[in-house]
């Protein structure tokens, strides 16, 4: 195992830090409450419930499995919790069924809404994704957007035997219910930053336009996802008047970028953790927790906002003129 043979190779006396520090400071950024903790413990590692606060007081030690799983399911990177200097980030990737996904991949999308709910209230979380598609966090709450979004990465990357139409897509009871629960929690967080590709809608409306070419959308579930969008663009355009969630009022701050947008990226700042996201395939992401990374990303993103127009709040000519040009757009559909 990778983690074993690094153990092997670097002594405690050489590593930079004691990892095992680090790895229960980890644990306790991940659940502050020592009550959530032992219980998170329990349910992950099947263990009772002194045997949970027995490693939490360190009169016995967490075992290498129990290490390598912790890490596994709560993004806790083994690489920084010995130590290692390489220079060099390493990036992971989660894989998960998204429309009919198994208890441990539910389990790992209720761990993140968990966390969300861990900092979404610290004024100090900060939440920020440049994208050329819809972001899951407004996708999250329109059904047949997000259904067409997983149609269509199962015919770009799901069955490669056959072509599973829009209406065989079926979205398990449980994915909806962590939608939600996502769409909600997300709205919590204190400060969110979206700058969209300018041609967002326009790449959207004609990948619909084309799976409804070539039958695999039918003219009334075209209908339903118009129907969708334009409730979509009116909510844009409620956040880009008054500069927050109508929900909970948190600050959310919306940029078109005036330059093409090669995929979606994303970071997250906050008290907890600070983790950032390049999403590939669809609907994958691959992520790394590297602090040097993280902050790297943040100030790339940041300066994206150079050649990006503000929507949001200012520059009302520009908002009117962006959300009237998106309706044309969804009007010709």
């Amino acid at each position: 195992m990778y983690f074993c043979r690094l153990i092997n190779k670097y002594s405690i006396e050489e590593m930079e830090i004691n990892w095992y520090d680090y790895f229960m400071d980890a644990l306790y950024k991940k659940y502050p409450k020592k009550v959530q903790l032992s219980q998170a413990l329990m349910d992950l590692l099947f263990i009772e419930k002194e045997a949970a606060y027995r490693r939490l007081r360190r009169d016995v030690v967490f075992t290498i499995n129990e290490i390598v799983k912790i890490a596994s399911a709560w993004n806790i990177s083994l690489d920084e919790m010995i130590g290692v200097n390489s220079k060099q980030v390493s990036f992971q990737m989660q894989k998960i069924n998204y429309i009919n996904p198994s208890i441990e991949e539910l389990n790992y999308l209720r761990s993140i809404i968990r966390s969300i709910d861990n900092f979404r209230n610290h004024p100090s979380t900060e939440i920020m994704e440049i994208c050329n598609k819809l972001p899951r966090q407004l996708l999250a709450g329109y059904e047949n957007l997000n259904r067409f979004y997983l149609f269509k990465w199962m015919y770009q990357y799901g069955n490669e035997y056959e072509s599973v139409p829009y209406s065989k897509i079926v979205v398990s009871a449980e994915k909806r219910e962590v939608d939600q629960a996502y769409s909600q929690a997300i709205k919590q967080v204190s400060n969110s930053s979206f700058i969209f590709d300018k041609m967002i809608f326009e790449f959207l409306v004609s990948n619909i336009r084309y799976f409804h070419s070539i039958r695999m959308i039918t003219d009334q579930e075209k209908e339903l996802i118009k129907e969708e969008l334009n409730k979509l663009l009116s909510y844009l355009m409620k956040i880009a008047h008054n500069g927050c969630y109508p929900e909970t009022k948190n600050k959310i701050n919306l940029y078109i970028s005036q330059l093409s947008v090669d995929t979606n990226y994303s970071y997250t700042i906050s008290p907890a953790a600070n983790i950032c996201f390049i999403h590939v395939f669809e609907k994958f992401e691959i992520y790394t927790l590297n602090h040097e990374m993280v902050m790297n990303f943040k100030k790339w993103m940041q300066l994206k906002k150079r050649s990006s127009i503000q929507i949001s709040e200012v520059d009302e000519r520009s908002r009117l003129e962006f959300f009237a040009k998106q309706q044309q757009v969804i009007d010709s559909l």
